[in-house]
C-alpha cells in the first residue's frame, strides 16, 4: 500500500529505500503516500462496481425530503441519472449510506476503509496504475483533467474497468473513504485492517477526478479535505461488508 521513491545511497548518512515487490519508483509521490508498506485484508467485503450515481443519490434526496442538498452548484454539475454524484460531503454520504441500511433492513453498508479502497483499486496490479505504468493510455481507463469536456463529471462504467471489474477507480470523481487524514499515518499503521487515525481535521478522499492531473489517479495518490466539503470532483462509492452467519 502506498507509494515508493527510491533514495539510492550517495554517502554513509543517508538510508538506502527500495521499493516492495514490482511496484516501480515513483518520482512524483508525495510524503504522505509513503513509506510503501505491507497491508493484510482480512474481513470480506463487496465494493460497487460503480461509484453511486446521481439517479441513485436523487432517490435518497426524494425520499428523506433532503432539499436542503439542492443547492445551485449541485443542480448545475448533477444533470444525469447515470453519471457520478458529486458536490457530495463526507458527511452526506454517511446520510445516504444510514438511509441505505435502513431501506435495506440491514447493517452493513459503509464507506470502505482507505485500505479497503486501496486493495480493491489495485486488484492485485502492482504498478503505478491499475493497467500498468503507461500514461499514454491513461485515456482508455479514467477520465482526468486531459481528455473530459464539461466541467463536472462523466457516466460512470464507460472506461475499461481493473481486472476485479470496478469501473472508474481512478478518475471521474475522487471518492470518499471513512479515514480521517494523518499525513504520518503511514509511519505508524497496523498491518492488519488499518481503519486510520482516530481523529482528525480533514477525511481522506482517493483516484483523482476529472478535475485532476494524471499523477493523481495513481494508485497510491492521497487527498483530503473537510468533512463538510463539497466539490464537483468528489462523489463516493459504498461497501457491503460481509454480513455474519446467523446461527
Amino acid at each position: 500500500m502506498g507509494s515508493c521513491q527510491e533514495i539510492k545511497q550517495q554517502d554513509f548518512k543517508k538510508k538506502v529505500t527500495k521499493c516492495l515487490n514490482d511496484i516501480p519508483n515513483n518520482i512524483s509521490a508525495n510524503k504522505d503516500e509513503m513509506p510503501q508498506h505491507k497491508v493484510h485484508i482480512t474481513k470480506g467485503f463487496q465494493l460497487g462496481v460503480y461509484e453511486v450515481t446521481y439517479g441513485q443519490f436523487k432517490k435518497y434526496v426524494v425520499e428523506e425530503n433532503r432539499t436542503d442538498l439542492l443547492t445551485k452548484k449541485f443542480i448545475k454539475n448533477n444533470r444525469y441519472d447515470n453519471a457520478a454524484v458529486n458536490n457530495i460531503s463526507w458527511s452526506d454520504a454517511q446520510d445516504f449510506i444510514d438511509w441505505l441500511n435502513v431501506k435495506e433492513s440491514e447493517n452493513s453498508y459503509r464507506l470502505p476503509t482507505e485500505a479497503e479502497w486501496e486493495y480493491s483499486a489495485r486488484a492485485g496490479a502492482s504498478g503505478l496504475f491499475y493497467w500498468g505504468n503507461s500514461e499514454a493510455i491513461a485515456g482508455n481507463y479514467g477520465w482526468y483533467d486531459e481528455n473530459i469536456k464539461p466541467p463536472y463529471p462523466n457516466f460512470i462504467g464507460l472506461k475499461k474497468p481493473n481486472s476485479w471489474g470496478l469501473y472508474d477507480v481512478s478518475g471521474n470523481v475522487g471518492e470518499w473513504v471513512s479515514d480521517w487524514y494523518d499525513e504520518d499515518f503511514y509511519q505508524l499503521t497496523p498491518e492488519n485492517d488499518p481503519l486510520g487515525s482516530a481523529a482528525g481535521v480533514s477525511r481522506v478522499f482517493r483516484g483523482g477526478s476529472w478535475f485532476g492531473v494524471l499523477e493523481r489517479m495513481m494508485l497510491g495518490s492521497r487527498d483530503y479535505a473537510s468533512p463538510t466539503t463539497k466539490e464537483a470532483f468528489i462523489g463516493f462509492r459504498v461497501l457491503r461488508q460481509k454480513p455474519s452467519i446467523k446461527r
